[in-house]
């Protein structure tokens, strides 16, 4: 049973041109419902698939990581390819991501890409602390709408699966690590007010991204979701513009190819600058695999052992650093004395490893080489 009413996916059929419409974590189609509704209005074929994990239960989601959500949009858009010529991407919040994903991996198959506040990282200290709490606590409580307008209706989770988050973190990194892969026309739009997003995430994109045409709207009534605020119109408008430059032709990818057609054939220049002719006596490979006297070095060198008393100390001191970060950022309190018992293993971890050293100047003072840790 869903949680979220009209979380279906659903197809808007109309011409050629198609528009795959990608929602946000812990959200559904409904997200973008009015967005996808005022493209369809204009004779755009519009796919929004609801994510796997999402429109259901928060639980569902956290049975779920960011490849099968990333399938899931790979699914519906070779879907919508069988019955479009021309095909755009629009990504909201983490469907930003996960559209970005798309077009590193099917750049050459996208005429153009429509991020609304894109997300891509995020800097929250307590996103670090997500490996192990995901294993203490399921979920945490969800912030309200991010939408200034009034009396809007939730179309997402009231709480944020955190295992599910953790698997969010890995699509971000490897995003992040490959927007370098992206060269399609893009429309990048963002709230200046968004209390969900960083804009920050829309900056580094426009600075790291391929495209060599990129067109920056900016949104100052809105919050996170702009299709459900006030700009809605707006951003229906902006990016009906932004396909009809694509597809005339005055916004295009041509620039960015023949950059990277330079790059490339500056590359192979250098490399047919080297011999491979194996009949010479030695080749360049060879001169690269000869060890070198003065280069050599052992591999794999032995880690030093600890004892049994230092292991305990590594243990008091990690566990004691642990307790306190969970006490700080989510008040958990197993013993209902706050964070004490994190600083006494600190003080005793800390005390022990005195001791151990202690010991060893002692034993290397009577003839010890102190070398077993």
């Amino acid at each position: 049973m869903a949680d979220i009413e009209n979380s279906q996916s659903f197809t808007l059929p109309g011409g050629k041109v198609g528009i795959l419409m990608i929602h946000g974590f812990t959200g559904s189609p409904a997200t973008v419902a009015p967005w996808a509704n005022g493209l369809a209005e204009l004779g755009y074929t519009v796919s929004v698939p609801c994510l796997p994990g999402h429109g259901t239960r928060w639980e569902d989601l956290n049975e779920t990581q960011w490849h099968q959500w990333y399938q899931g949009v790979e699914s519906a858009f070779l879907d919508l390819l069988k019955i479009c010529d021309r095909i755009f991407i629009a990504g909201f919040s983490v469907g930003g991501a996960l559209a970005l994903k798309l077009a590193q991996v099917r750049g050459s198959e996208i005429e153009g890409m429509i991020l609304l506040n894109a997300s891509i990282f995020d800097e929250r200290k307590s996103y670090y602390l997500l490996p192990v709490m995901k294993f203490l606590i399921p979920s945490l409580k969800s912030g309200a709408m991010d939408v200034n307008k009034p009396n809007s209706v939730r179309h997402s989770y009231g709480r944020l699966p955190l295992k599910a988050l953790d698997s969010l973190r890995s699509l971000w990194n490897t995003v992040e690590r490959d927007l370098y892969l992206v060269n399609t026309p893009l429309m990048v739009a963002y709230s200046v007010n968004d209390h969900v997003v960083d804009p920050r995430n829309s900056e580094t994109i426009i600075d790291n991204v391929y495209s060599a045409d990129i067109r920056e709207v900016i949104f100052e009534r809105s919050f996170h979701n702009v299709a459900l605020d006030y700009e809605a119109d707006i951003l229906i408008d902006e990016s009906a513009q932004f396909i009809q430059d694509v597809l005339s032709g005055e916004i295009s990818r041509q620039d960015g190819d023949d950059e990277r057609d330079l790059i490339d054939a500056e590359f192979e220049a250098i490399v047919s600058g080297l011999s491979l002719d194996q009949s010479s006596p030695t080749t360049y490979l060879d001169e690269l695999d000869r060890p070198q006297a003065d280069d050599f070095y052992e591999p794999n060198p032995k880690l030093p052992t600890l004892s049994e008393s230092n292991r305990i100390a590594i243990w008091l001191l990690s566990g004691g650093s642990l307790s306190i970060l969970l006490y700080i950022f989510i008040g958990f309190d197993l013993f209902g004395t706050g964070a004490w018992p994190g600083v006494v293993a600190i003080i005793a971890g800390l005390g022990r490893i005195i001791w151990n050293t202690a010991r060893r100047i002692d034993q290397s003072e009577e003839g010890d080489d102190g070398a077993v840790l």
